[in-house]
């Protein structure tokens, strides 16, 4: 049975994730604190929109330094570790938040100040929703590279939500036109998911989650086996180019406001199949 399989949010833009039971959908479409904060640079106005997000929030695609350090968020608390440090901020406080933002700009070398901001947080696409993969697409991404993990390729693609029981790049069939939809949980609960698009990948994924390190040939490789594999099942109009991977999904206003657990049952509706 096709199913929730796990559930992951990145409280920091760019820094580690952290699994989870189950998340609520926001009224904007979202996981719930899902990319809440994330490392800004100080002289900037009020972000808004997702171009700005993506120029100015600081993440791996600026810097490789995201990964060498650790971070954890719990109940407002920040803990930061690496190889020769380990600190606690209170983001719940100003105080708290300048004083992770001198850590965080004195760590990667440049004037960051780290912010909070509603739903749709610091997500790269404010109009679209959460990430999605299969889990047997992680193992075939892995199978792809010699030294790539599941967990490592899980840690590398970072998705929010990842469907078990379905085979490699099942979500690939959500974007084109007429497309289907799926559906998470059972009744009036139910949360639809929709395909907004392809997520095409940064220089994130070519790196080594613990160490920073880039895999040589990883594009070349992946761009030879993304198009050696690709589904029959799926638009390739729809694709931009074979260096993709994730659906970027949307979730229709009615579903919003509704809660995701891992175990829930997908499907894909009747009439969707039908299209």
């Amino acid at each position: 049975m096709a199913h929730v399989e796990r559930l992951r949010r990145y409280p920091i833009k760019g820094l580690d994730g952290a699994d989870a039971e189950s998340v609520r959908i926001t009224a904007a479409g979202t996981v719930a604190g899902d990319r809440e904060y994330a490392m800004c640079d100080p002289t900037a106005d009020a972000i808004e929109t997702g171009d700005d997000v993506r120029t100015l929030a600081y993440n791996g695609k600026q810097t490789d330094r995201v990964h060498d350090v650790r971070t954890r968020l719990d109940d407002g608390t920040l803990t930061v570790e690496t190889d020769d440090d380990s600190r606690a901020f209170d983001l719940s406080t100003d105080a708290g938040r300048a004083a992770a933002s001198e850590w965080f700009s004195g760590f990667v070398g440049d004037p960051v100040e780290l912010r909070r901001r509603e739903p749709p947080a610091f997500v790269d696409r404010p109009d679209a929703g959460p990430s999605v993969v299969s889990t047997a697409t992680l193992e075939a991404v892995a199978s792809w590279f010699e030294d790539v993990t599941v967990e490592g390729a899980r840690r590398r693609l970072r998705a929010n939500v990842e469907v078990g029981g379905v085979p490699a790049f099942w979500e690939d069939r959500f974007v084109g036109e007429d497309a289907p939809g799926f559906v998470v949980g059972s009744g009036d609960d139910a949360v639809r998911f929709e395909g907004a698009e392809p997520c095409a990948r940064c220089v994130v994924p070519s790196r080594d989650p613990e160490t920073g390190e880039p895999l040589e040939g990883f594009r070349e490789r992946f761009v030879e086996r993304r198009a050696a594999t690709f589904p029959e099942w799926a638009d390739p109009e729809a694709f931009p180019h074979n260096y993709t991977v994730m659906l970027i999904a949307r979730v229709p206003e009615a579903s919003r406001g509704r809660t995701v657990s891992v175990g829930d049952e997908v499907r894909v509706p009747e009439r969707d199949r039908e299209q």
